[in-house]
């Protein structure tokens, strides 16, 4: 009987534990808590900035009251009579609230600016660490996180989640100056501010609802809004401004611009008339109850039932009752936010689950001593049926140097970003020494490879740093990388900069300089030299001279072979004529690894290594025949 039966205590704590667990939940909740923890300091400021701008409105309207409800008197009487004085008093009383009242919009702008500012830094900082938090790649090609990291930053609706906090406040603000306003008519006529309150409490609920509606609403064309924000940074940028200009694509990108705002803009609009259709039903009853307060305290008035002082007050107030229930602008700004905060928390979980999930805590400094052998290595690509790799085998020798040749899309940069653990492969394993890579640290094995991808990053910061940045812990070690400077080709262009070594490699900024395609080519063979330089084993080139001719290639290449004579080198081209002094040349083809051996084996043996290898040789050769 016991386990069926509760006592009425235990129903309150069963209900009480409801009750916190509903608010735990709240958006509302997550933005109150979110100021809190970021400063217990500013908590308390903006809360009593947000009573105060609910009371002193108030506080105005009643001033205002007693000097018109005294006017008459002095009138009558004179400034020196009892009812002069207290006019004087009426008068003062007024001057000093709305004096307050007046200075305190400044302040709180002030406050508001400072936190909002404060609150943007950290969640932007929490963003940030979240996202670069995973040692792989994974989740920056997950089409449905990046929605929610474009939600968290405010790419979707337009506001940013960290603005709610500031924005609660000023929601609540409105709500307590209404509740005060219906408790202040209440004082008057009980009746009237009860049922002013009444009405706008059975409203509210149908309101929130209806505006929850209109977000969700907004929140369904995410990948519409997502699209339309990148065609404008593309065409406001300078990434892409060459082609654009160039290929003719300005007006395109325009008009495609147009075309998904124009989406953008009917969700927007299809959300709205929901809305404002919910109002007009809904704003007939509160209409009604305005229409019958407003006569009620005109019916009082009129009868000499209250004064001219107290129907100043009442009309007001009963405005003001209004601030309990409607909403606003800053009441679906709210609903926004709130709504993209908990993006905010469910990226952190997510991207702290998936590094949680790389398993791994051996360490990996000073590896590989032997070789890394892929064994049977297979990977696709999330939400893909395709196999990039199948079953591939591959033994990369330590101390040689190792080329991975193929034509376009056979898996060659896939396979890349599995030695460098951005990826894990979907079936086989990598072994390193005989040791898992899986059971290494991953950011420990990633700095043992240092990688020169076909996109290698060009940071606007100095030479210094674009070099540096190799092993970002030893930026300090101007001679190493000087010397890596040195060894890449890239020392005498660098200290020809307008201000050495301290020029920033962008024109975006002031006293900045560019680089050429080859100049920046080789400051990132720098940085990849200066990783080796400080620890890592395993230097790898992918496919970073696509663009070049062949013969300006096969110059880089072969520069490249002779500074790292005799360290762990694994060189990626689609190009077979200029691989061919690497010790060790494989064949990808298919996600498979097909041939290998030396260059000369494998043309010998005529298989498909030499097939290709002709077909490009004579490809490359035939416009010299023809000149």
């Amino acid at each position: 009987m016991g386990g069926v039966f509760r006592s009425p205590g235990a129903f309150a704590t069963a209900n009480r534990a409801k009750i916190a667990a509903s608010w735990a939940a709240s958006g509302r909740v997550r933005a109150a808590r979110l100021l809190f923890e970021t400063s217990k300091g500013w908590s308390l400021a903006v809360a009593a900035f947000a009573v105060a701008s609910a009371v002193f409105p108030i506080l105005v309207l009643v001033a205002l009251g007693l000097v018109i409800g005294d006017l008459p008197g002095a009138i009558r009487q004179g400034m020196s009579s009892a009812g002069g004085h207290r006019l004087e008093l009426a008068l003062a009383f007024a001057c000093v609230a709305y004096l307050a009242n007046l200075l305190l919009g400044p302040g709180q702008d002030v406050l508001t600016l400072v936190v909002r500012s404060h609150l943007r830094d950290d969640l932007q900082g929490r963003l940030m660490a979240a996202v670069s938090e995973p040692v792989g790649v994974a989740h920056l090609e997950d089409p449905a996180l990046l929605d929610k990291l474009a939600s968290a930053r405010g790419q979707l609706l337009n506001v940013l989640p960290s603005d709610a906090p500031v924005t609660l406040a000023l929601v609540l603000s409105n709500r307590l100056t209404g509740l005060l306003a219906c408790v202040t008519v209440g004082w008057f006529r009980w009746w009237l501010g009860l049922g002013m309150l009444v009405v706008w409490l059975l409203v509210r609920a149908p309101l929130r609802a209806a505006q929850r509606g209109q977000v969700a609403h907004y929140r369904g064309g995410r990948d519409v809004f997502r699209r339309s924000y990148y065609l404008l940074g593309t065409a406001v940028g300078s990434n892409a401004a060459k082609e654009l200009r160039v290929f003719g694509l300005s007006d395109w990108i325009v008009g495609e611009y147009g075309q998904q705002w124009a989406k953008a803009i009917e969700i927007f609009h299809g959300g709205r008339m929901r809305f404002i259709r919910r109002f007009l039903f809904l704003f007939a009853p509160v209409l009604l109850a305005y229409l019958g307060g407003g006569a009620a305290v005109a019916w009082a008035g009129f009868h000499h039932e209250i004064g001219l002082g107290e129907v100043t007050v009442l009309l007001g107030m009963l405005i003001t009752t209004s601030q309990v229930g409607a909403v606003g602008r800053y009441d679906l700004a709210l609903e926004q936010m709130v709504t993209a905060l908990p993006d905010v928390d469910d990226l952190e979980s997510e991207l702290r689950g998936r590094t949680a999930a790389l398993e791994g805590t051996r360490p990996a400094a000073g590896l590989p001593e032997r070789e890394v052998r892929f064994e049977r290595v297979s990977f696709r690509y999330p939400r893909s049926d395709a196999e990039v790799l199948r079953d591939l085998e591959l033994v990369v020798p330590v101390g040689r140097s190792t080329a991975i040749v193929g034509l376009n899309g056979a898996g060659k940069t896939t396979l890349v970003k599995l030695l460098s653990r951005l990826h894990d492969p979907t079936a086989g394993r990598i072994v390193v020494d005989g040791i898992p890579l899986s059971e290494l640290e991953p950011g420990s094995w990633q700095r043992q490879v240092s990688v020169v991808n076909q996109d290698f990053t060009r940071y606007p910061l100095t030479a210094a740093e674009n070099v540096g940045f190799g092993a970002p812990a030893h930026l300090d070690d101007e001679a190493g990388i000087i010397a890596a400077a040195r060894h890449a080709g890239a020392l005498e262009f660098i200290e020809a900069l307008p201000l050495g070594w301290d020029t920033v490699l962008s024109r975006d900024y002031t006293g900045g300089a560019d680089l050429s395609g080859g100049q920046w080519q080789r400051v990132a063979l720098a940085r990849a030299l200066f990783a080796i330089r400080h620890g890592a084993r395993v230097l790898v080139l992918d496919e970073p001279t696509a663009w070049l001719d062949v013969r300006a290639e096969a110059e880089f290449f072969d520069r490249f072979l002779a500074i790292t004579a005799g360290a762990t080198t694994i060189v990626i081209s689609h190009r077979f004529s200029t691989v061919r002094r690497a010790e060790q040349i494989c064949v990808l083809d298919g996600g498979r690894i097909v041939e290998q051996g030396t260059h000369g084996a494998l043309v010998a043996s005529g298989g498909r290594y030499a097939g290709m290898f002709l077909a490009q040789a004579a490809r490359f050769a035939a416009p010299e025949a023809s000149q």
